[in-house]
């Protein structure tokens, strides 16, 4: 963990097949690897753990700041709604880490040649 005490939070929106689940936490894990953090994945629903206990358990390493990092790529219901009463919620409970939320995928100057990316893969067979 980054010596500021910081973990990230990779929020999903989760489902009922494990499979996509554990994709979700393998990003993390690779997010982990890449960068100088501690990071779990954490749900909104059909997956654990739900976002309340991955901020209890980064308050458990003696976390004070967590990022909840949107798995979505659009500012939709779950992000405008959801999303924000979840962190509320977290925040009473753990008054001691700072919980901060970035913004969804949409707008990311990458997200584009990720898009591009793929066309290309099908359209030149790479």
């Amino acid at each position: 963990m980054s010596p500021s005490k910081t973990e990230l939070i990779l929020f999903a929106h989760g489902s009922s097949i494990e499979s996509a689940n554990q994709a979700v936490r393998d990003v993390a894990r690779s997010m982990a690897s890449a960068g100088d953090y501690t990071v779990e994945a954490a749900f909104l629903g059909g997956g654990q753990p739900d976002l309340m206990k991955a901020v209890e358990n980064a308050a458990g390493r003696s976390a004070k700041k967590v990022v909840v990092i949107p798995y979505f790529l659009t500012l939709g219901l779950h992000l405008q709604r959801d999303l924000p009463e979840l962190v509320q919620q977290a925040a009473v409970a753990h008054p001691n880490v700072s919980i901060e939320t970035a913004p969804p995928l949409d707008g990311h100057p990458a997200l584009v040649g990720i898009l591009l990316d793929r066309a290309a893969a099908l359209l030149h067979g790479d």
